[in-house]
């Protein structure tokens, strides 16, 4: 049972999104000027730099946004050059340019921007200047992998691209056709307004975080979504019968005496995702340690025993391990490297059932994931894309007496005042 809990807030609102009454996707809205990635800009060039193959692009941000020569070279593979060429030959100083944001400002560098637009709607994301038709790789039947293909080549505006998402899996050819007709008219008047407008200028904004979230989470397969808040639930209500108005009964207002994350668990769950060592259902528990550059979980035996002998201990763990893993990298919004210290295995045959158990799981992710697979030093690599900051960067602050070390100093240590 899949099910969405909303509490609205105004500026602090959060999403839950519940499977089988476990907690696997939790967002919450961002600062005041509201996130960024998906919205596009008509910028200006302000440094190109050769060396680093790569542009520096006012957006009206804070700070520059960085635009590299991938994400200026055409997304169709036919049309790419063979030979990369210089970025100088692409863009020049003080050039107006149209970005796409596709990651979120991080820390101390600027957004990272790109020239292949997307524009998501609930079937499809129509992709401009792509001229290609892609259905999503979930959808798993080639009958019907071939049949929304066929769908995508005639419906798509010539010299564009589309995407077939995964929820327009045995959708009619008429729902798809009018998504594209909508998205159709949202890059035209895109178009329009960028002619006209002077740099830099936001051009276009995706949806808030809520209905964005509604239109790419709610499906059939989610049995209700419940909301604290009756106003916001009218607006969803009506969002979802202009989508889908089959699932408009599935809305429920909350009116419990008691707050709706904290009825349904969530605020529970989620401070033990939270926790630097999260105990296992079988006495095993992981130990969670975010860096810089990288994530790094450690896999131990803690309290199980087993009860064959070591070696399948040691693959029971690190099986349980590899779910809960999959699960907190998508609840907890992990993106980069991730490396996984697992228990050592003697059985090659082990560690492969490890490494298809971490696969399976990631298959619900959203998010692009690819498990790597084992180093030389009996490591897992996972690399997760990052778009947004991760959760606990919005959740917790470093602790102002350790500096985020997880260590304070001893105050009076031996031979010392």
């Amino acid at each position: 049972m899949k099910r969405i809990v909303v509490r609205y807030e105004s500026g602090a609102s959060s999403v839950a999104l519940m499977e089988d009454g476990r907690l696997a996707e939790f967002f919450v809205e961002q600062p005041a000027e509201g996130e960024r990635a998906g919205n596009i800009y008509k910028g200006r060039v302000v440094n190109v730099l050769p060396g680093m193959q790569a542009a520096f692009v006012d957006i009206g941000l804070r700070k520059n946004a960085f635009l590299y020569i991938d994400d200026l070279l055409p997304v169709h593979l036919e049309k790419k050059p063979k030979v990369k060429p210089s970025i100088t030959e692409l863009v020049r100083e003080g050039q107006e340019i149209l970005v796409q944001v596709r990651k979120e400002p991080l820390g101390t560098k600027g957004a990272r921007v790109t020239t292949h637009f997307t524009l998501p709607g609930r079937w499809l994301v129509l992709l401009p200047h792509a001229d290609y038709v892609a259905v999503s790789r979930k959808i798993e039947s080639e009958p019907e992998r071939t049949r929304l293909k066929q769908i995508g080549m005639q419906i798509k505006p010539p010299g564009d691209g589309i995407i077939i998402r995964t929820v327009a899996e045995n959708e009619c050819q008429e729902s798809l056709q009018k998504d594209m007709a909508i998205l159709g008219d949202i890059w035209a008047g895109l178009e329009r307004r960028a002619a006209v407008a002077e740099a830099p200028a936001l051009l276009y904004r995706d949806l808030g975080m809520i209905p964005r979230l509604v239109r790419d989470l709610f499906s059939d397969s989610v049995e209700e979504l419940v909301i604290d808040d009756g106003r916001s639930a009218n607006e969803i209500g009506a969002q979802i019968c202009a989508m889908a108005p089959e699932l408009q009964d599935r809305v429920k207002v909350y009116e419990g005496p008691e707050p709706v994350l904290q009825h349904y668990g969530i605020e529970e769950q989620l401070e033990r995702a939270y926790r630097r060592k999260i105990w296992l259902e079988n006495g095993a528990y992981l130990v969670i340690d975010p860096t810089e550059a990288l994530t790094v979980i450690d896999v131990n035996t803690g309290k199980y025993t087993g009860t064959v002998d070591l070696e399948q201990t040691v693959f029971e763990t690190n099986m349980e391990a590899a779910e809960e893993i999959a699960r907190l990298l998508r609840l907890r919004d992990m993106g980069g490297m991730v490396i996984v210290d697992f228990i050592d295995m003697a059985e090659e045959r082990h560690r492969r059932l490890v490494t298809d158990k971490l696969e399976t799981c990631m298959k619900k992710d959203r998010t692009k994931v690819q498990v790597v697979g084992w180093t030389k030093l009996g490591l897992v690599e996972i690399t997760r894309k990052k778009v947004r900051p991760a959760l606990d960067e919005l959740l917790t602050e470093s602790c102002s007496h350790c500096g985020g070390t997880g260590r304070a100093p001893i105050k009076h240590r031996p031979g010392h005042a």
